[in-house]
Order: C-alpha cells, then structure tokens, then sequence
C-alpha cells in the first residue's frame, strides 16, 4: 500500500531530541518510521518536501470544555455545570460535546490534534471526562480515551453556585465533605457489588468506582494552594490517582508535588485575575513547577482562553524562563501522560499515531505559522486552502 514520506524538515520529536533534516513515513494512520537525512523514495510513495519547516507531534490540551462550553451559542451552549445537584459523577461528557463548536475548526488551524473536554467546576463532582480528536463530525469516532478523569471542583467556584441556597456546600469544609461522604459510600457500594448483595445497579457510584479503582484519575480543579493539598489529602485517603487542573498557587508548595509525584495542567495563562482565587497568577509558574521536578502540562481551559492559544501560552512560559525542552513537552508528551495516551500521542516516534503539525518556523517562535496538520495520516489542515475556502 502506498505511503506518505515527510521529508527534508527540522523534527521535533519531543522525546528524542531533534533532526535536521530528517523524514517520517507515515503508513495506514500510523508512524512507521523517523530518522534522520534524507528517505530514498520508493515507488507509489506520497513524497512531501518540507525542507525549511520545522515538523513535530499534534499539539495536546489536556483540560478545556470544547464543544460542550459552546461558543456562538449563547446561554444554550453552556451545557458544562448540571447546577442542579451538588454531586453527579454519573455524568459523560461524551453525551454534551457537539462537534460542529467552531472551536474545533479554530484548534485545527493551530495546530492542536487532541483535547481533554469535559464538566464545568460550579459542582464539587460534575462527572466524566475524556480525550479526542480534533477532526470529526461524529464525536464517538473522535474519541480517543473514554473516560479520562473524574471531574472535582474545590474553592471558590462550587462555593458560589450554592451559596444563594440552603444546599451545601456554601464553605470549603462543606465541598469536601460532600467528596468524603461520596467516595465513602462508593466504598460501601463496592463491598456490596463484590458480594453480589446489590439490589440495582447506580450510575453514579459506578463512575465513582473507576477512580476508587485506580481505572482513572480524580481531576481536581484547586488555584489556590490550601485547595490543592485538599485534593491531595482526599485522594490518599481513598488511594486514588490525581491530578491538579489550573494550579495558580502551585508554585508556593511545588516541592509537596513533587514529593507526592502530582502532575499540575496549568492555565489558563493569559487571563485577568478576575476573581480572589487568580490573584497569585504568574507567568513564573511553570517554570518554578518544572525546575522542581514536577509534571507539568499548559492548558487553555477552552474557551477561557481560547484553544489557538495553546502554543502562544508555551511561548509565554518560555520567555519567562521556561526551558525550550520543556515548553514542547507541556504542549505535547506531558498532556500525553497525563490523559494516559502517551502510547499512542505525545511524540514523533514510530508505532504512534501519524497526529502531525508542520509550522514555517520553529515552534517557540511567536511569528511561526502552521502550515499543514495531518491526523492520523490524514491531511485535515493546510494554511491558505482552508482559509480561502472560508
């Protein structure tokens, strides 16, 4: 069968350092080989000279609410918060995402091949996310990992949805309660499920199970430092699997993270600090989490930034001393792991998924502009024939 060589280009393969010049064959959606120099053309092989660009993996935003946080759709897109309950793990985001979002067409053209989407944070537990692909009409071909986290909210957000009521919770102390009493009676649900004493079967403790389980993690939305070490204490009481979202304060506790290895998906960056929680904001933040060993990954929170704002979010971090290195990662292979498809994404290496991005200039550079987005092999973007289509 025919395949498609990308040759001649600067490689960023994120994992593996970089080639100049090298190739890559791409072959039934996959990766069937990188190296460096020149290919030796074969017959029926889909030559592409990229000489000049600089080529390297689909970017990755691991946290944003795309296509279930609607733009150009008013009050009736924000499909993110079930507001009428406190607590809704049975929740899928699969069920809430539209595709036709003109968010997905705007994250194409820059080059971002996979999100996280999922729940809003205005409930302590809003329910299941997962990671897909960028390109698609059908949501349920796009997905890639379904779930991919159990959505928690501590702080301010949850606070303020019920603080108007006579529901809890209206304190801290009363979100996390909320999340204690949940998991505890998961717990209680599981020894009757081993026993075969249930009587029927409860969609919410079912989801609740996958994190009691470890078949996912807890996804828990903290700025603030004190909330973050909440999130933690929480997971080791149940044994659960974390990772924080947003961690505007995780700079003044990054050794903690380090020592209990939680990955922190920071952002969304370019933001005022419109509320109490932000009022810590610093562009210094990755690069304070990264210097001291902490996982970290850069995410828009779609549409709170916008999702073409992904790479211009890295540059930020590295002009403010973040490594070159570990700006690409955050992008890529960091979000990878941390949605747990860095066996498939993430990286220019072969065996993963043909998710490419071809810029006209080196990715850290603010003036690049990407020129041609391939998933899963497929051409699905090319600057300038889209855009004259539109």
């Amino acid at each position: 069968m025919a395949h498609t060589v990308l040759y001649g280009g600067v490689l960023h393969r994120i994992t593996a350092g970089t080639m100049d010049p090298g190739y890559i064959v791409m072959e039934n959606g996959k990766i069937l080989e990188v190296a460096e120099g020149e290919p030796a053309s074969g017959p029926g092989a889909d030559m592409i000279d990229l000489k000049g660009k600089h080529v390297m993996p689909g970017l990755i935003d691991c946290h944003t609410h795309l296509g279930i946080l609607e733009e150009k759709m008013g009050e009736i897109g924000k499909d993110n918060n079930e507001t009428s309950v406190p607590l809704a793990p049975g929740l899928r985001a699969l069920d809430g995402v539209n595709p036709n979002d003109p968010g997905f067409a705007d994250a194409l053209r820059n080059g971002i091949t996979t999100v996280m989407t999922g729940p809003g944070s205005n409930i302590p537990v809003g329910g299941l996310n997962l990671a897909l692909k960028t390109h698609g009409s059908i949501i349920d071909r796009m997905v890639i990992k379904d779930p991919t986290g159990l959505k928690i909210a501590l702080g301010e957000n949850p606070i303020k949805t019920f603080s108007q009521g006579n529901e809890m919770p209206v304190t801290r102390m009363g979100t996390a309660a909320l999340i204690r009493s949940l998991f505890l009676r998961a717990q209680d649900y599981a020894g009757l499920k081993a026993q075969g004493r249930l009587e029927y079967r409860d969609l919410n403790m079912e989801a609740v199970l996958l994190a009691l389980n470890g078949d996912i993690p807890i996804r828990v939305h903290a700025h603030r430092a004190d909330d973050i070490v909440t999130g933690i204490r929480l997971a080791e009481e149940f044994g659960l699997r974390i990772v924080i979202e947003h961690g505007t304060e995780a700079y003044l506790i990054r050794d903690y993270l380090k020592e209990k290895n939680v990955p922190v998906a920071i952002g969304p960056m370019i933001t005022p600090r419109d509320k109490m929680e932000l009022k810590n904001r610093s562009y210094d933040t990755a690069r304070e989490l990264a210097e001291a060993g902490v996982m970290i990954a850069i995410i828009t929170d779609h549409p709170y930034n916008s999702i073409e704002h992904l790479r211009l979010s890295a540059i930020i971090a590295h002009q403010e001393g973040l490594s070159g290195p570990d700006a690409l990662k955050a992008i890529t292979i960091n979000p990878a792991s941390i949605l747990g498809i860095d066996d498939r994404l993430g990286s220019l290496d072969a065996g993963k998924d043909a998710d490419i991005v071809v810029l006209n200039g080196h990715p850290l550079d603010m003036d690049s502009k990407v020129e041609r987005v391939y998933i899963s092999g497929d051409l699905v973007y090319q600057r300038g024939r889209q855009d004259e289509d539109s």
